[in-house]
């Protein structure tokens, strides 16, 4: 069902809600006002601007091949993106992959709606509060932990992307499979990425057993552009690609996950009961105004969307326009507007059928309002703590940490559909665990390791059975005057929520081009500012330090991999791909 038969109205203003009525699980982006010097209340429709050609931004240029060659089949956005996602899986493993989960927005251009799709991981029934504590009653390392049986969920990617296709695929299930089972069968170079990771993971400990046999065959570390192949891979994406994402969940291969999990060290709880009553969700996107935008993203279990509309409904109570990036008044309000929404996102946001979320609280108007008065031109705030947004009841503070191995894409279909997906295995290649020629997930290990904090209040994110962990995920659509704008995303763990706000920044309020946006320097401000040194000018960090902001020592590097499609006023698709990664946009013309 969709808004042409339900009225939907958004509330656009400085700083005020949009009210989502009508069809569950989806909304519909209404024309922007010319002026926003009053409210104005618009109704939704579907877009008026129409795309040329086609585009796929992604994180491996064998992947948006993959992509490109089922749109030029006519296929849609959803089907472009199986083919993305079980390409990465194959020469990206390190970050996501059929063994993980999934945020999904789809903008469907005809209709005007927009829906989110949750393919996020579940705990199984057998996972209690206290399971990542060690026997002398403190949390295990964390490096510790997710080589665990205990860390790995029930994986939601296929099941999701299932869901998806049903409603929004144009080609035949199994067709989008196909580009990832030849791959893998007829061999693929590994890709610089990948090499780095593996070199990257013996450095953490070496790798796990699984993992060692894939990753380092006879002992020999995989090197960049080796000819290597993964038949069990391609036999996996058979099953599916001919029986449905119930391949996934049941028989065979659902025993060979379960008894992954099984395996000392520390085994999981994982079972065949908790694989086969799996079910991916379609939820309401959550939207707000930004200026003349509507901005579009992730509700609970992911903190994406609430943090980054956190983020930007502060801001917009600040002239962003007149400050620059070359300057440190603009990164100051910036990291500023950090603080407060991890600060907010790490006491409220969890998966909300198991606590309460003060969503509509986070986002309130005159409370950001109030927000962004503590904010001075001259110097930092010299504390910042979680506020009172309205209807929220205090929770126990949170540290969970994060990890790097996600990661994002971006669909744009002929027709004007629109994909914006963040995919994740949580840590590097999960782990480290196989099953099927694939990696699990360690995503459990994004819920807080402690169910309570110092005080001895409940942490919101703690582990519960059949519970979802809370993400950063931060898939990302805006529109403009009624129509898709730009579609941004990026893995990096907890670092997403600052990665994304900076991309949205840098394009709409410096109006820089996409790729420009993403290749500003990052700066994640939860705790100790997080900055990418390489990239930023020294005087702009000093004049910070001046201001009393405080950086973490030998944060020389933030490891985003922004993934962006804009479509311009001519109504071209200006693709971006972040160059810390090895991720390319391309596109397919009419």
């Amino acid at each position: 069902m969709t808004l042409r038969s339900h009225a939907s109205r958004l509330v656009l203003g400085f700083g005020l809600l949009a009210l989502l009525t009508g069809c569950k699980g989806s909304v519909s982006p209404p024309a922007a006002p010319e002026a926003v010097a009053a409210p104005a209340v618009v109704e939704a429709r579907p877009a008026s601007n129409r795309t040329a050609g086609a585009m796929v931004s992604a994180a491996n240029p064998m992947a948006v091949d993959a992509g490109l060659a089922i749109l030029a089949q006519g296929g849609s956005a959803v089907d472009a993106a199986i083919a993305v996602q079980a390409v990465l899986g194959l020469v990206e493993p390190q970050s996501s992959g059929i063994g993980g989960g999934a945020f999904m927005l789809h903008y469907d251009a005809r209709t005007g709606d927009v829906v989110a799709y949750d393919g996020r991981e579940v705990a199984p029934q057998g996972a209690t509060p206290g399971m990542f504590m060690g026997p002398d009653g403190k949390p295990l390392g964390f490096g510790t932990a997710v080589r665990t049986g205990r860390s790995i969920g029930v994986p939601g990617a296929v099941a999701m992307l299932e869901l998806a296709h049903r409603e929004h695929g144009k080609l035949a299930w199994g067709v989008s499979w196909a580009p990832a089972i030849e791959l893998a069968t007829a061999g693929f170079p590994v890709p610089p990425r990948m090499a780095q990771m593996i070199r990257a993971a013996q450095g953490f400990g070496g790798l796990a057993p699984d993992a060692a046999m894939y990753l380092a065959p006879a002992g020999t570390p995989l090197v960049q552009g080796q000819q290597i192949t993964n038949n069990a891979y391609a036999e996996t994406l058979r099953h599916i690609a001919a029986e449905g994402a119930r391949a996934f969940y049941e028989g065979p291969l659902a025993a060979a996950i379960v008894a992954a999990a099984a395996r000392e060290p520390t085994p999981g709880s994982l079972s065949l009961a908790d694989l086969k009553a799996y079910q991916p969700t379609r939820l309401e996107p959550v939207c707000r105004s930004y200026r003349v935008y509507l901005v579009c993203g992730m509700r609970p279990p992911s903190s994406g969307g609430i943090a980054v509309l956190s983020i930007l409904g502060t801001l917009e109570n600040i002239d962003m326009a007149a400050t620059t990036p070359r300057e440190p008044l603009g990164w100051h309000y910036f990291i500023e507007a950090q603080r407060l929404a991890y600060a907010d996102r790490d006491m409220y946001v969890a998966d909300d059928r198991f606590v309460r979320v003060p969503l509509e609280g986070l986002l309130d108007g005159p409370y950001l309002r109030s927000r962004a008065a503590l904010i001075t031109a001259d110097r930092a705030l010299a504390t910042v703590t979680a506020g009172t947004p309205p209807g929220a009841v205090r929770q126990g503070s949170d540290t969970t940490g994060g990890t790097t191995g996600t990661s994002h894409f971006v669909v744009v279909d002929n027709a004007g559909n629109v994909v914006s997906m963040t995919t994740t295995v949580e840590s590097v290649f999960g782990s480290q665990r196989m099953a099927g020629g694939f990696f699990l997930n360690n995503q459990l290990t994004d819920f807080s390791f402690r169910p309570t904090d110092d005080q001895g209040q409940p942490i919101a994110n703690a582990v519960a059975p059949g519970k979802k962990p809370r993400s950063s995920m931060s898939p990302t659509i805006v529109f403009e005057n009624g129509g898709f704008r730009f579609a941004v995303g990026s893995p990096g763990g907890n670092a997403i929520i600052g990665y994304v706000a900076k991309a949205i920044v840098g394009t709409l309020d410096w109006h820089l081009p996409p790729q420009a946006a993403i290749d500003l320097p990052n700066i994640v401000a939860r705790g100790p500012i997080a900055v990418e040194q390489a990239r930023m000018d020294p005087a702009i960090v000093t004049r910070l330090k001046e201001m009393g902001h405080t950086f973490r020592e030998g944060s020389g590097g933030e490891g985003s991999g922004l993934h962006a499609v804009l479509l311009d006023e001519t109504g071209k698709l200006v693709g971006a791909a972040d160059s810390r990664r090895d991720g390319v946009a391309k596109t397919l013309e009419r």
